[in-house]
């Protein structure tokens, strides 16, 4: 009688052994960490969170959810890299000096920085800009998405990093899944009604860029 082969070890639902060893990597200060098993793209994928960064070479899926803030999805067409952010305003209010990847010049600046120590180079970059919707009715005073945006383009337009396309402004809340090796994203707008999390997120951008001195579901589109 042969005897039966030892069973194997259970894998966790949902995990496989690329999410295993994504998640046992020492993480980088800002780099995202939620691991998961996309069911909808059979994919693994990572969310990434307001003031979190991914950059990879293979088509792991990075997504993330806004409302008045901005992914800027950079791509380096020769060295098939490519990378995410998130961040909540341009820069740090008031005085306080706060140095985060919620803050778009830091975010930027960091998200290049990852994409060239892994061989990128600005020369080849192209960029993909989600975000900056007014999610709020009635709270268009401090025009946060439009800021964020207006910021977003200056920055890259300094760089000279080319926009190849963008999904910005409006009132919609957005998702967005982007695959870092073949620059490919997908974005669908969201219904306003079911967006709890991105309006209490968004309303924390309005108090930061408050601050004194002193102190319906749409279709997926491809871009």
């Amino acid at each position: 009688m042969v005897a039966a082969p030892p069973a194997l070890p259970r894998q966790p639902l949902g995990s496989t052994p690329r999410l295993a060893q994504l998640k046992s990597r020492p993480r980088k200060p800002g780099e995202a960490s939620f691991f998961f098993f996309d069911a909808h793209f059979r994919n693994e994928a990572v969310k990434v969170l307001p003031g979190e960064f991914f950059v990879d070479n293979e088509d792991i899926l990075i997504t993330t959810t806004l409302g008045s803030c901005i992914a800027a999805c950079l791509w380096d067409r020769e060295r098939r890299v490519g990378g995410m952010n998130h961040f909540m305003l341009p820069d740090s209010p008031g005085q306080t000096g706060e140095v985060s990847g919620r803050y778009g010049a830091f975010a930027m600046d960091q998200l290049i920085g990852e994409l060239v120590k892994r061989g990128a180079n600005r020369s080849t970059m192209e960029a993909k800009v989600f975000g900056g919707g007014a999610v709020i009715e009635g709270m268009n005073t401090l025009n946060v998405g439009a800021r964020n945006t207006e910021f977003v383009f200056d920055y890259l337009r300094t760089e000279r990093i080319t926009v190849v396309s963008k999904d910005v402004l409006d009132i919609y809340p957005r998702k967005v899944c982007y695959l870092p090796a073949s620059g490919k994203a997908m974005v669908k707008r969201l219904a306003p009604a079911h967006v709890d999390a991105l309006v209490a997120q968004d309303r924390l951008a309005q108090q930061k860029a408050a601050a004194p001195a002193a102190g319906a579901g749409g279709s997926i589109d491809l871009f």
